[in-house]
């Protein structure tokens, strides 16, 4: 039995399938199907005819049509639409006699309006059947008739070959009944002679108004008819050749095996003997998985933006960016300053590695180097020579990487005048040194020194060496969070930089785990450095990996995500925006601010204007699921010390997930992503 009867739910007209298709043997329904393709690739037979229907294609199936499908993208998905024909007749009371015909033929036929409608109609019938709110039988039912009128009116079978059509109702009428009157009487003996007579039109005038319209003769469209009507009987009864033959019009069984051929490259009996099986073998043969019809939903959102019922709880935030804006410059001042901490820790070759990988994929300008006069640099207080050997050997570093250091000045156990002598001693050290220039060197008062100090240390510097002071004091903060590891801060510092409000000042370019106390683990601790202990990426460098590959004007900012373009390349960062983002609030609370509704899921439409050609767009993606190492640690189950298997999984896990693709010239491209959580998204955007 190949004619498939679709069962539908007592009040609901349609029924519909999120299904991956490898094999679907040649069958038949009594319903209008639709196909509409998400994702993947597959080919559907439809009566003698293969198309290859892509991504966002839609194929009509007619009530009745023979056809098969084949896939070999195991990935692909379709949704599969089965509408009552008898819902339709009662607005349309010649339903069994219409046919659709959607092109899937031509390149690019299918990004016109009529298709974009078309998939709106259908994604709001989706959307209804997943959501079920109320009265949404009622919806259905009126989103269907809005259909079927849409499909009447640019989808008509008769205007596929003809659009002139449209514009002549006249003549679309009269051969959509020509068209009828061959189908329902295929089977008699007709001649062109007699629909003439019917239509009062001359017989040559009508038989080329047929092939105009048709694409076929009379002859050649009746026989097509008979000869579709024959495979059903050949695979769905027992009749003989010589009966089918004669059931469907043909005057001799040596016509139907001619005609037959011609369409299929069969005669009747090949056919049978090769197709026909029985109704095990054709489940066997038969396969196709079904999927939960709400993971279709993501590649609908774009058609039901405006859809008021969608979503109801969770709107989509829209997005409107014309890339020919420029309001003016984007400066990169992140990358100004990096925290070293301790000039000490320079001198260990982990930290050193782990900052030749920072300058290598962000590069800073300056280092802020801490307690370079202290023991730990063999400078000490009262000592009447000051061996600068440990401060060559960082500062000669920082210059091997082009970074110039800004040194912060602490008194720290010294005595104003043992202060000043130290000070002293530096300046000339590095003055005659000759491998560094000294003028490069910025210096920064710690916030404990007494303005005495600072008066006289400042009269040292500015009037006898002519070097440079920030004006800003620094504020040492060496709190330990464990907000500093999770995903929190990509969103925080992000927005801080965007938006240039918190300073980011506590940051550090590396974990230090040899002065911590009171340690559950040598892994995630809670220092706020971009990398930790054993060299392994933390969110919150990523965040500064992500900001610098923000171009250098800016297009468009606002909450949760910044434009910018450089050349003829753009660059949208997107990020988790909630009321509370520019706090850093402590790890306890982290869970619960998650928990948030502003926080979970953020799905997001954006329509971008005035990029002139086609495009190939990179997008970088980081969140609690994918490319947080702190994250992957929790999965790990939290090891207090990493095995050597375990920290090379997390150095490679540690990157954002990077996907690749491409699109045609458009007016407007449109991108339809999400955020997941605490995270954040980049795209790349590069004409070609």
């Amino acid at each position: 039995m190949r004619r498939k009867y679709i069962n539908y739910t007592s009040n609901i007209p349609v029924s519909i399938n999120l299904a991956n298709i490898m094999n679907y043997p040649l069958h038949w329904h009594n319903s209008i199907e639709i196909l509409y393709v998400l994702k993947g690739t597959l080919y559907i037979t439809i009566e003698s005819d293969k198309y290859e229907l892509i991504e966002k294609d839609i194929e009509i199936v007619n009530i009745d049509e023979t056809h098969s499908i084949v896939s070999s993208d195991a990935h692909n998905r379709v949704l599969v639409f089965h509408i009552d024909p008898y819902f339709f007749e009662k607005y349309y009371s010649d339903i069994e006699n219409m046919f659709f015909f959607t092109n899937t033929t031509d390149d690019r036929a299918q990004e016109s309006e009529e298709y974009d409608i078309l998939r709106t109609f259908l994604a709001k019938i989706a959307c209804e059947l997943i959501q079920k709110q109320d009265n949404y039988d009622e919806e259905i039912e009126t989103i269907l008739i809005d259909l079927l009128y849409h499909l009447i009116n640019n989808f008509h079978y008769l205007m596929y070959e003809n659009e002139d059509l449209k514009e002549k109702e006249e003549q679309l009428e009269r051969y959509h009944r020509i068209s009828k009157y061959i189908l329902n009487n295929y089977n008699d003996n007709i001649t062109l002679q007699d629909i003439a007579k019917k239509e009062f039109l001359s017989t040559d005038y009508l038989s080329h108004g047929i092939k105009d319209v048709t694409g076929y003769s009379f002859t050649d469209l009746l026989n097509s008819n008979r000869v579709e009507e024959a495979l059903k009987l050949l695979l769905d009864t027992d009749k003989t050749i010589s009966e089918i033959s004669e059931e469907v019009g043909f005057s001799h069984t040596r016509y139907f095996n001619k005609h037959f051929k011609i369409q299929y490259n069969y005669t009747p009996l090949q056919y049978r003997k090769k197709f026909k099986m029985s109704d095990e073998t054709f489940e066997e043969q038969k396969i196709i998985e079904f999927f939960n019809l709400g993971e279709s939903l993501q590649y609908l959102i774009h058609y039901l933006e405006d859809y008021d019922r969608f979503n109801y709880e969770d709107k989509i935030t829209k997005i409107n960016i014309n890339m020919g804006d420029d309001l003016g410059k984007f400066s990169k001042n992140f990358k100004d300053i990096l925290n070293i901490g301790d000039a000490f820790e320079l001198l260990l070759e982990d930290n050193k590695d782990i900052l030749e990988v920072l300058q290598e994929e962000i590069g800073f300008t300056y280092a802020r180097l801490l307690n370079i006069f202290s023991e730990d640099m063999c400078i000490f207080p009262e000592s009447k020579f000051y061996n600068w050997n440990r401060a060559r050997d960082v500062l000669e570093f920082l210059d091997t990487l082009n970074i110039k250091p800004i040194i912060v000045l602490n008194d720290t156990g010294f005595s104003t005048s043992s202060f000043l002598l130290a000070i002293k001693s530096f300046l000339n050290y590095f003055n005659d040194l000759g491998s560094l220039n000294l003028d490069s060197f910025k210096f920064q008062f710690d916030s404990t020194l007494k303005p005495a100090v600072v008066n006289k240390v400042t009269e040292l510097l500015s009037t006898e060496y002519k070097l440079e002071i920030i004006k800003d004091v620094f504020f040492a903060k060496d709190s330990i969070d464990f907000i500093y590891d999770t995903t929190y801060m990509l969103p925080y510092i992000i927005h801080n930089v965007v938006n240039n409000t918190n300073s980011l000042n506590f940051l550090r370019a590396f974990d230090v785990l040899d002065k911590q106390i009171n340690l559950t683990n040598e892994v995630f601790f809670g220092y706020p450095g971009l990398i930790n202990d054993k060299g392994i990426k933390k969110p919150s460098y990523y965040a500064y990996y992500l900001l610098n590959k923000l171009g250098d004007t800016l297009v468009a900012k606002d909450k949760g995500y910044i434009v910018t373009k450089s050349n003829n390349e753009y660059q949208i960062l997107l990020y988790n925006h909630h009321d509370n983002i520019n706090k850093l609030i402590p790890f306890e609370n982290f869970s619960k601010l998650r928990a948030a509704k502003n926080a979970a899921v953020q799905k997001l439409s954006i329509n971008i204007v005035n990029i002139p050609s086609s495009i190939k767009m990179i997008t970088y993606e980081i969140n609690e699921k994918s490319g947080s190492s702190y994250n992957y640690w929790l999965d790990m189950g939290k090891p207090k010390r990493l095995s050597k298997e375990e920290k090379q999984i997390l150095h490679k896990a540690s990157f954002p997930s990077i996907h690749f693709k491409s699109f045609k010239k458009s007016t407007v491209f449109n991108i339809r992503t999400k955020l997941n959580g605490y995270g954040a998204l980049l795209i790349l955007i590069k004409e070609v």
